[in-house]
């Protein structure tokens, strides 16, 4: 029998138009010989609706049913839920939390995983405890004086980066040149976060590497590393989706050696942040060769020409398989 999976996309968050676009590559290419696609749009107001039903999932522990909710009780019953929801609401393990508290399982991280990858101080914490590179930086909350956040950059210097802790896609984050960019940089992070982070500049590029398991019970698969090539400032919300002034290099312009020390870093990360099934780990590489880990994406963007499935299809998985995997490391078919 078809296994049938909930796929969830949408979201509330800034992302929305994002996700869609990552459900409709999900949708197309799944293998209809084994799976049964349920689609659920969460709109923008946090709404959900299957077909244009409004509907809820059922909470009751085992159950993995959803619930329509116009006015005939129908129930409709799946095997595991993909969450294809970037950004808050979606990949800082909220969504995961709740259907974990259904006792459903989910293809990709969990809600531990989810939120850990989302605070990048914590993330950076763990990180590091694991062996990996860090940026040194400096948390501050809400209501923290000027002369704190300067006397932080005393030690890091300028450039820096000020960020929200919880935000996702380069929301809120300013590279910062000049003292007095600072205070404006600090307000516009707290918009989106009731902590920020202050954190150096890491010369060189980025690079990215896409994982594919779950720690302890399967093999890591990983993907080729790509290199983001930068032609000014960095990769924020626009140029991620736009590429207008940056290109992407996969498999990454560096030597074998240096790519399999990153994809050694990125098992390594993806293992410490409790990373279950898939996620994409960013990372800093340096003038002199430095790996310095960046952040983990819990659901990176999953169109067919995204980061995460071309790594993969530079490795020798295309798409269609590549969700194959996915959903039998999540769903255990």
């Amino acid at each position: 029998m078809k296994k049938r999976i909930l796929i969830l996309y949408g979201g509330c968050s800034t992302e929305h138009g994002v996700s869609l676009e990552s459900a409709r590559a999900v949708l197309e290419h799944l293998d209809g010989r084994k799976y049964q696609p349920l689609p659920v749009q969460i709109s923008q107001e946090g709404r959900w609706t299957f077909r244009g039903r409004p509907c809820t999932l059922r909470l009751d522990q085992g159950a993995a049913a959803l619930l329509l909710l116009d006015g005939g009780g129908e129930t409709l019953e799946f095997d595991a839920a993909f969450p294809i929801l970037h950004g808050k609401n979606g990949e800082d393990g909220t969504v995961q939390g709740l259907l974990e508290l259904a006792g459903v399982p989910v293809v990709g991280c969990g809600a531990l995983s989810g939120a850990l990858c989302m605070d990048k101080h914590r993330a950076h914490l763990l990180a590091a405890l694991a062996g990996a590179a860090v940026p040194k930086g400096a948390v501050f909350a809400r209501g923290a004086s000027r002369e704190a956040l300067e006397a932080a950059v005393e030690s890091l210097g300028y450039p820096l980066f000020v960020k929200p802790v919880r935000a996702g896609s380069s929301f809120g984050v300013t590279r910062v040149e000049r003292p007095e960019h600072l205070a404006g940089a600090a307000e516009e992070a707290f918009r989106h976060d009731r902590e920020i982070l202050l954190e150096e500049a890491v010369p060189g590029f980025e690079v990215g590497c896409a994982v594919l398991g779950n720690p302890g019970e399967t093999p890591l698969t990983v993907g080729a590393v790509d290199e983001i090539q930068l032609s000014g400032g960095f990769f924020d919300f626009d140029e991620k989706y736009t590429l207008k002034t940056s290109a992407i290099h996969c498999p990454a312009r560096i030597s074998p050696e240096k790519a399999t020390e990153i994809q050694e870093a990125a098992r390594t990360v993806y293992a410490a942040l409790d990373c279950r099934v898939f996620a994409r780990v960013d990372f800093f590489l340096t003038p002199e060769g430095r790996v310095v880990f960046n952040e983990v994406n819990t659901i990176p963007g999953f169109t067919a020409h995204s980061r995460y499935p071309a790594m993969m299809r530079a490795a020798g998985l295309d798409f269609p398989a590549l969700l194959n995997r996915l959903l039998e490391l999540g769903a255990g078919t």
